[in-house]
């Protein structure tokens, strides 16, 4: 059940979609100082966990209720299977055997899986030869500015196919998630919705495979850290994904995998004082390029002044 939308961007999805690739940028600087102190699966569940009691008490403040309708609730479970559960422990597991490079660029090939299910799946997101074409040149343009050398990295075939499948969970989701709007849900709910029920599933996994860890004993930057991970980088992002599903789409939502990597670049030169080398620019000029093809107005502009 989907409702048909406009699939052109505007400057204000453009806006959300930086904004929203900032905040996932940044979730990489967090992860950095929680990993130290605690395990994965239990950084996921408590990134998700704190994201839905932040959603709920927004969501409660400025009047909304949580939906009555066992359809609805399960279309959250549905959600958050394909949106967390399944990509988040897929991408877990195949990091521990390859490097974070290549698992990068394993998951920005979700536009292009994205592509190809909305196409199949979405009468009003068939892909056009410019918008296929812009998402290859912007997929060149992560393998170039991560790095080459990453294409080779060491690491298991199942690994590498494990992440691949998480970018395919993802374009699922992103195609699973266009009923919410039919559905007539405000995106704070349905990010609240979605997190929620990853919460319940992912909570006894963290138990049994983690076991409990000393609350009294982690840090106050761990804390501080879980909590940038949790309210910026899973809540507010969640409440901008769907909203520029609501708006743009599927294919569009799922650019954002693009321009993760150039968030996460320039804010490590930022404040990490990491350098920016000219490999890190041609990848970003490309991945420019690419993003204006899918967008499809300069190039329609270009094409009407040779006319």
């Amino acid at each position: 059940m989907t409702s048909s939308i406009n699939t052109s961007m505007n400057a204000r999805v453009w806006a959300m979609l930086i904004l929203l690739s900032m905040l996932w940028g940044g979730s990489f600087f967090f992860v950095g100082i929680v990993v130290t102190e605690l395990p994965l699966l239990t950084i996921v569940t408590l990134r998700v966990g704190i994201a839905a009691m932040t959603l709920w008490v927004i969501a409660l403040m400025i009047g909304l209720r949580p939906p009555k309708k066992l359809s609805v609730w399960g279309a959250f479970l549905g959600m958050g299977l394909l949106n967390n559960v399944f990509p988040f422990a897929l991408i877990v597991w195949g990091q521990t055997q390859i490097a974070s490079g290549l698992a990068s660029i394993l998951n920005a090939a979700t536009p292009i899986f994205t592509v190809v299910v909305a196409g199949l799946l979405l009468s009003d997101e068939r892909p056009t030869p410019l918008k296929l074409a812009g998402v290859a040149v912007g997929f060149i343009g992560v393998v170039v500015m991560i790095g080459l050398p990453a294409l080779s990295g060491n690491g298991s075939l199942p690994a590498q196919l494990a992440v691949i499948a998480a970018a395919l969970s993802y374009a699922f989701a992103g195609v699973y998630g266009r009923r919410f709007k039919a559905m007539g849900i405000n995106p704070i709910i349905t990010a609240a919705g979605q997190v929620t029920a990853s919460t319940l599933v992912l909570f006894p996994i963290a138990l049994i495979v983690d076991g409990q860890f000393d609350v009294v004993g982690i840090s106050l930057e761990t804390w501080s850290a879980i909590a940038g991970l949790a309210v910026l980088s899973t809540a507010i992002a969640y409440v901008i994904y769907f909203k520029i599903l609501e708006l743009a789409g599927a294919t569009n939502v799922l650019l954002v995998t693009l321009l993760v990597p150039v968030s996460a670049i320039l804010l490590g030169s930022l404040y990490l004082n990491e350098s920016l080398e000219t490999i890190h620019f041609v990848g970003m000029l490309l991945i420019a390029l690419g993003l204006s093809a899918i967008d499809g107005r300069l190039w329609a502009r270009v094409k009407s002044a040779r006319a």
